[in-house]
């Protein structure tokens, strides 16, 4: 690891720094200053001492600074006298810079402080360009200004030459004063605190750095040109603020932070290379409404603040895109300061003890960390004491002044040598031991004890070495007060060569991090405490005796124990800090802006998860980008997410977050990333993240809401009693959706947790219990009831011939026609070439080939029919195969008071077109026992059956049917009743609810059966309810739920939309209007096919099986 600096200040005002491969606080050279604050950076250190006025520090190196003055001397050519110094009232000066605007001569440069020193004398500058000049380094041209050459022409008619004067810093590793050299009247006011930051913005001029200081009226100030050539800047500039600021902190980029005296934050906006100084404020308010901001530091992309409480506080989604973040979460701890580092590390000074703290667990994925650690670090000087008096004090802290009294005791009573008086009223603390060293180092003296005449009898403390005992009394410390923490300074004495004994740790007043750079996998030697008393500790041995040995065995005991509650009282809120933290992943996706022309551009995606002491956690989606090269950002929220769904596009591997309002606009956030593995890993992580911020985990419960998609995926929702009743019903479009593994193209489910799905290939599916799969794994996913599954699917495409009564049948059409080879409807091309499989996740399994099955037929050579492709899906999920009839459509009857052994009624229509009963269907056993056939004349597509075992159907005609006699007892019912269809309609779905029946034609209308009674369940005429409907879905508290297209949106119309039907009572079944959800714009995600609600009592619980054929 790179040896990097921390810098503090103790209480006393000197300056210490830390090595991160050291051991030891090291004292600054210069000890004559006393600071109140400094601030750091890697290759110097600035700081304000205590008379208000501000130095630097700067590094020796290898390289000098040094800095070049130039200026130009010029001449013309006079026809009497050549060239000389004689120049026309237009010309430049003699003496020039290189303009030639400014006068300069060599006498007028002075140095700009005294920290310069001049390296030699005023020599001219023979080079031009890298190249030689003749002799004397001038250079020719044909008059002012002008292309300067250094050849000698017939034309040349002026010229000039270059002086050269280098000058030197030479305050190098001491501290220098700053000295300004602006107007009396302009002097900044004495300063309080100061920052500096900004070397990585820009890295021109080299070292760059941003210098920001506050003054004592609250005013903020900006030093002017401050680089590596030029350490100690030009000038100050007077910053305007929307208030009188307290303290200031400025990151490595550009964040930068300021706190008010109102107790509020201020936030430059708008730094950049071109502008370091920014462009405007922003204010912040306080995590606190009652505690204002004291104390402010910020990061690479970090803020961290102090309240006036001295509570810690973490600022969430700060970068560079947005300064401002978004909350505040409070840390455990309680700080006077925090400061942070080059990677985002944070140090801290406590508020009781004054040491200083090591956030441990930052990583950039986990930016707060998890808990303080303290540094134990000794000074430097503290080595060179082991020999002295004070390395008997740092053995532990062990020998106060209460076990000098009891050794007294002892060895003045020799007849009763296992007495153990204790002088009472003698403090122990550590405080009192090193008050006590301090005082005896500098004031003890030896008195003769009159008491005891026996001169060995008393030992010195004073003499390290114990080789002889002297009979003076021991120093009596009741005259100190008592002193019980490490903040007691009144009694150290002026002239004490150390402030601190040995043992005590420096009381710390200010930390900078700034230059300190903390390498992750590198252990710190900051805590542990370094040892060298050994040789003090065994020279005390040679004069201590048993009783000694016994009196302070039982000393560090109480010590120990007192320790051991102090630590355990510090660290109390342990569990709540490594709780308390904040995750980030980052990554590089493609979004689709919003604005026109609408395309794919690169952006940058953080999500921030943040854990609470209640340990439950929430996140937030950011997205950056440039608009008209200025950084912007979106963020989302993701417990306001509704659903976040795979994008079936063939070309990116791309997804969509929609939200209630981005719902409403029919407009989601769409992202795509450069490869399938690391779309599922964001799909994964988002949807795990979703379900923990709304508290939802395990697998659905049996009154969840079943969808697919017509991409195939799986969705389920939780719903609440809200949905149906309540004075206020929560909006459809607020509902989440959480996806679960597996692929297909219908579902169906009811109340008993009895849930079957049919995929593309007609196999059919059963629920086994579990939850995840598919891309979902880890936590998000069960342990077992995940098995693998397969589908195929067909992708039909279609040759169109015009006839010509020349060539017969051929593939030139009319320039009115379709495509020569379109989709179904005709209006998309697909060629053979371009169709390509749904989305990456497929292939094919086999070659083009003729389709001779269409409806009507073909003749030999598939005309009148389609051309078709297979393509095959591998996935696993929560489902097992139930062989080995393939279905068509699948009905389940919404039950919810029947006993658990109780058969559930199922239906279903094969792909043959054959109406089918499962038996033996139970809560424990749902994937049934056998298949029973149900005779028809002819084939049916669409069967469902309702809460009170009313079965209806629809023929492939068009035409409905009834099924009477239908019972648990008599699960196959007697016979099928004929019901006409709606005037010159063909219907397509059929769903019976609990007294309620809709069919929806193949035009997209939909129909309510009017007239259904107990006595007469045939119903008597047909009421429209509503057009462009795709799919619907009726409840067995007859609630309705539909899939419509061609919904208004604010952006466009968009289809395949979640639709929920209000109002809908026992005296109005055909409700009053619609609610719209989830939905999609014209040519984007793609959402479910169909819904079909389960509700028992006042809780739903639907089931959406959505089908929409896909054909290319």
């Amino acid at each position: 690891m790179p040896s990097s600096l921390l810098w503090a200040v103790d209480i006393f005002g000197r300056v210490y720094t830390l090595s991160t491969v050291g051991q030891y606080w090291e004292l600054c050279k210069d000890t004559q200053l006393e600071f109140k604050r400094v601030s750091a950076v890697k290759q110097c250190c600035w700081g304000i001492a205590c008379d208000h006025q501000v130095y630097t520090y700067v590094f020796s190196g290898d390289v000098p600074i040094r800095y070049q003055e130039e200026t130009y001397e010029n001449q013309r050519w006079n026809p009497v006298g050549g060239f000389c110094e004689k120049l026309l009232p237009s010309d430049r000066w003699q003496w020039s810079d290189v303009s030639g605007l400014k006068h300069q001569q060599l006498d007028s440069f002075t140095l700009p402080s005294p920290h310069w020193e001049w390296e030699s004398d005023w020599y001219v500058d023979e080079n031009i360009g890298g190249e030689p000049t003749e002799k004397g380094g001038w250079t020719y041209a044909i008059d002012f200004p002008s292309t300067y050459t250094k050849d000698k022409r017939w034309n040349s008619c002026v010229r000039r030459r270059r002086w050269i004067r280098y000058r030197r810093y030479k305050s190098r590793d001491v501290w220098a004063k700053i000295v300004s050299h602006d107007e009396p009247n302009q002097l900044p006011d004495p300063f309080n605190d100061i920052s500096i930051g900004g070397w990585e913005i820009t890295d021109e001029p080299l070292g760059r750095l941003s210098v920001w200081a506050v003054s004592l009226q609250g005013r903020l100030w900006y030093r002017e040109n401050v680089c590596h050539h030029n350490p100690e800047g030009s000038t100050w500039s007077l910053v305007t603020t929307p208030g009188e600021v307290v303290q200031i902190s400025c990151g490595p980029y550009d964040l930068l932070w300021a706190t008010l005296w109102e107790g509020q934050a201020i936030v430059r906006e708008g730094i950049d290379r071109n502008n370091p100084q920014g462009i405007s404020w922003s204010i912040v308010e306080s995590p606190s409404s009652e505690n204002g901001i004291m104390h402010v530091s910020v990061g690479v992309d970090v803020v961290w603040c102090v309240t006036k409480d001295r509570k810690v506080w973490f600022r969430r989604g700060v970068n560079s895109h947005n300064p401002c973040g978004t909350s505040w979460i409070e840390m455990v701890g309680e700080m006077m300061m925090v400061t942070v580092g080059l990677n985002n590390q944070v140090w801290g000074i406590g508020c009781d003890d004054r040491a200083i703290y090591f956030r441990q667990g930052v990583t950039p994925n986990e930016l707060s960390g998890k808990t303080w650690k303290a540094i134990v670090c000794a000074r430097d000087s503290d080595r060179s004491q082991t020999g002295s008096s004070t390395s008997l004090l740092s053995a532990g802290c062990f020998f106060t002044d209460d076990i000098q009294n009891q050794t007294s005791a002892v060895i003045q009573g020799d007849a009763d040598p296992s007495s153990d008086t204790e002088l009472p009223g003698v403090p122990t603390s550590p405080a009192s031991t090193a008050l006590l060293g301090a005082a005896a180092k500098d004031n003890l003296e030896m008195n003769k004890s009159p008491g005891n005449p026996n001169p060995s009898a008393e030992l010195q403390w004073i003499n390290i070495d114990l080789k002889e005992a002297q009979k003076h009394p021991v120093l009596s410390v009741s005259s100190f007060a008592d002193t019980s923490s490490l903040s007691s300074l009144g009694v150290f004495s002026v002239g004490a060569e150390d402030q601190y004994g040995a043992d005590d740790h420096p009381l710390w007043a200010w930390v900078s991090g700034g230059g300190c750079l903390v390498d992750l996998h590198s252990p710190l030697k900051w805590f542990t405490a370094p040892s060298g008393l050994s040789s003090s500790v065994q020279s005390l041995s040679l004069s201590i005796t048993p009783a000694q040995t016994a009196a302070w065995r039982k000393q560090i005991f109480q010590q120990l124990s007192e320790r051991t509650k102090r630590e355990l009282e510090n660290f109390r809120h342990y569990e709540q800090a490594v709780e308390q933290s904040v995750w980030v992943k980052t990554g590089a996706l493609q979004w689709w802006r919003n604005w026109k022309p609408h395309k794919w551009m690169d952006v940058r995606v953080a999500l921030e998860q943040f854990t609470g002491s209640d340990g439950m956690r929430d996140s937030i989606l950011f997205i950056y980008y440039m608009y008209h090269e200025e950084k912007k950002y979106i963020h989302v929220f993701l417990n306001e997410v509704t659903i976040i769904v795979e994008v079936l596009n063939e070309a990116k591997h791309s997804f969509a977050l929609y939200t209630p309002e981005r719902t409403k606009q029919r407009w989601p956030i769409r992202l795509a990333a450069t490869t399938e593995q690391e779309m599922h890993d964001w799909l994964s992580l988002l949807n795990m993240s979703c379900c923990e911020s709304r508290r939802i985990q395990g697998p659905p419960s049996h009154h969840a809401i079943w969808s697919v998609t017509c991409k195939g995926d799986i969705f389920v929702s939780e719903p609440s009693p809200e949905l149906e009743a309540g004075p206020q019903l929560m909006p459809c479009d607020q509902m989440f959706w959480r996806q679960v593994g597996g692929h297909l193209r219908l579902i169906e489910s009811n109340s008993r947790g009895v849930v079957w799905g049919i995929g593309y290939d007609h196999t059919a599916w059963v629920y086994t219990g579990g939850y995840g799969g598919g891309f979902i794994q880890g936590l998000a996913s069960s342990a077992d009831n995940i098995y693998t599954q397969s589908d195929v699917k067909c992708v039909y495409i279609y040759e169109n011939q015009r006839w010509n009564p020349v060539t017969g049948y051929s593939s030139r059409g009319l320039p009115t026609d379709r495509y020569m080879w379109s989709d179904a409807s005709g209006l998309q091309e697909c060629t053979k070439t371009n169709t390509k499989p749904p989305s990456p996740q497929w292939s094919w399994v086999s070659d083009w080939y003729i389709d001779f099955s269409p409806a009507g037929g073909t003749d030999r050579e598939g005309n009148s029919s389609s051309t078709k492709s297979q393509t095959p899906i591998v996935t696993n999920g929560p489902w097992l195969e139930v062989p080995p009839v393939t279905l068509w459509d699948i009905s389940i009857i919404p039950s919810s008071d029947a006993d658990d052994e109780e058969a559930v009624a199922l239906w279903a229509i094969s792909d043959k077109g054959d109406v089918l009963c499962r038996l033996g269907v139970t809560q424990q056993n749902p994937a049934g026992t056998s298949w029973l056939h149900v005779g028809t004349d002819q084939p049916f597509i669409s069967i469902s059956i309702g809460a009170f075992y009313q079965v209806w159907a629809i023929a492939r005609d068009g035409s409905a049917f009834y099924r009477g006699s239908v019972s648990p007892s008599k699960p196959a019912g007697d016979c099928w009743y004929h019901i006409p269809s709606p005037q010159k309609q063909k219907l397509k779905q059929v769903s019976v609810g609990r007294t309620s029946v809709f069919v929806l034609d193949k035009n997209g209308n939909l129909w309510y059966r009017q007239g259904i009674t107990p006595s007469y369940p045939q119903g008597s005429t047909w009421d429209h309810v509503s057009n462009n409907i795709r799919k619907m879905s009726i409840g067995p508290l007859d609630q309705v739920w539909v899939i419509a297209d061609k919904v208004q949106g604010s952006h466009s119309l968009s289809c395949g939309t979640v639709c929920h039907r209000t109002g809908v009572q026992p005296m109005e079944p055909k409700g009053l209007s619609w609610d719209y959800g989830i939905g999609v714009s014209a040519g984007g995600t793609e959402l479910p096919e169909a819904v079909h609600p389960n509700v028992c009592g006042e809780v739903c619980c639907a089931l959406f099986h959505f089908t929409r054929s896909l054909f290319f």
